[in-house]
């Protein structure tokens, strides 16, 4: 029966690899001032997807400006000259689409999703915003308010966030995956107009951007409307970022946050490479195990922290895992968990350092990898579905500095992963010296209102 079941999840992974969703269509196009436009030709709906990726984010800021990327991403909606503050979001709307934006900590993006004839209208706004933008004093001053109550709803008001806030912070001594992509509020509250206009034109230029279109379109016609909008668009001088590589960590890190919550939170961050640290390494093969190992612990009921912790032991009431092979700088691989009701922090941790030295030494089974494999690739596939995530990838790879085509690659490595290579990235990378654990300490609302920082502060661990 097991062998059974081990045949049954090997035909799944090969059909969904030999799934018609490929990258076979996409078209690459470079301007003659530096803008890359990449065009992917999927015509089961007459709609478009038009993203506008810049390689501007938090992990480019410095110590006194965090948080300036996503406040531009606010001001971007504010207007130029020729469409005026609200005509931009007024004319997508008035020819049937929608859009919106978003920051990370390597890239900006913005995007718009039509009625495919309607694709030159978005086409025409987004060059005309990358140059021209206003940025006005005024308009400035009613959106920092903005992103400062978005800052305390999301962050400073939500315990679990504030303690994501700060494990980074700890994780990260000197790389730049400390800033928190909405800046720490003493900068929001510091920053000014003038540092958004040196911001804006030292990193919105086509030569620092990649427009990515996905839809029932016709590529070449593609390039003729970029070639009309952003063509004329001068390049600018770009600058490679300040941010410094992170030094190697000589130890575990500890903290806790103390904050008003209901329940105890525990997070556990290990240093981790991607795969634009490794590409060029014997061990490229590395970030493509460590997810296999991530769905290992935790993919879906039979995955082990679930099996073990929630159900077998009860110890924890969630558990989750999180890794992202696609960023431009060393991230982690994060673990959280709840304990269950009359269960400690400790014992929680406790419990998956138990699961984590049984994946070190244990034994991981060819049905169990299966199994995973299975559940990663189909997950990958489903997505490729949409047409905005078929875009976001192809966004995504281009702007932390993966070549676009390594997307493909995807489902072909996560297959080549072996039961030895799992049980290598586990020794290789989960260990103490470069573990940091942050633990959330539930405080009653009022003392915990008592105890939170001043204004301007930026950490209440401890």
């Amino acid at each position: 029966m097991r062998v059974r079941k081990f045949l049954c999840w090997s035909g799944l992974i090969a059909a969904l690899a030999s799934a018609p969703l490929t990258l076979a269509q996409v078209h690459e196009y470079n301007l003659e001032n530096g803008l890359k436009l990449l065009v992917k030709e999927d015509r089961r709906a007459p709609v478009v997807v038009s993203q506008i990726w810049y390689r501007i984010g938090s992990s480019y800021e410095h110590d006194g400006i965090t948080g300036i990327s996503h406040v531009l991403e606010h001001m971007m909606f504010q207007g130029t000259e020729k469409y005026p503050d609200g005509e931009f979001s007024r004319l997508i709307a008035e020819n049937g689409g929608s859009e919106n934006a978003f920051t990370g900590k390597d890239y900006t993006a913005y995007f718009q999703m039509l009625e495919k004839s309607r694709l030159e209208v978005s086409l025409r706004l987004e060059a005309d915003r990358m140059r021209n933008l206003l940025l006005s004093e005024e308009e400035f001053k009613k959106e920092i308010e903005v992103v400062k109550e978005e800052r305390r709803l999301r962050t400073d008001d939500n315990p679990v966030a504030y303690l994501y806030e700060a494990a980074l912070a700890t994780a990260f001594q000197t790389a730049p995956y400390r800033h928190p992509i909405i800046g720490w509020m003493a900068d929001i509250d510091a920053m000014r107009i003038d540092d958004l206009r040196v911001w804006y034109g030292r990193w919105y230029a086509p030569n620092n951007a990649t427009l990515v279109v996905a839809g029932d379109v016709e590529h070449e016609a593609v390039y003729r409307l970029t070639q009309k909008y952003f063509g004329p668009l001068k390049a600018a001088a770009l600058l490679p970022p300040r941010g410094l590589p992170e030094v190697t960590q000589q130890g575990p890190k500890r903290i806790t946050v103390k904050r008003a919550a209901e329940l105890p939170h525990l997070l556990m961050a290990y240093k981790t490479p991607v795969l634009k640290t490794v590409s060029a390494l014997p061990a490229a093969w590395e970030p493509y195990a460590l997810e296999v190992l991530a769905g290992v612990l935790d993919g879906g009921n039979s995955a082990r922290l679930e099996t073990h912790l929630i159900r077998g032991q009860e110890v924890a009431a969630s558990v989750s895992v999180s890794y992202d092979l696609a960023r431009r700088l060393d991230g982690l691989f994060i673990i959280q968990a709840v304990p269950a009701r009359d269960r400690t922090v400790g014992e929680v941790e406790q419990a998956i350092r138990a699961q984590l030295d049984n994946v070190k030494t244990g034994e991981i089974t060819e049905q169990e990898l299966a199994r995973v494999k299975a559940q990663v690739v189909s997950s990958d596939v489903y997505e490729r579905d949409s047409m905005f995530y078929q875009a976001m990838i192809l966004g995504i790879f281009e702007t932390v500095g993966l070549p676009w085509r390594l997307v493909d690659e995807y489902v072909p490595r996560i297959q080549a992963v072996s039961v030895e290579q799992v049980k290598h990235v586990a020794n290789k990378y989960f260990r103490n010296d470069g573990l940091t654990v942050a633990v959330l300490e539930p405080q009653p609302k009022q003392a915990a209102e008592d105890a939170q920082p001043q204004a301007g502060s930026d950490q209440g661990a401890g």
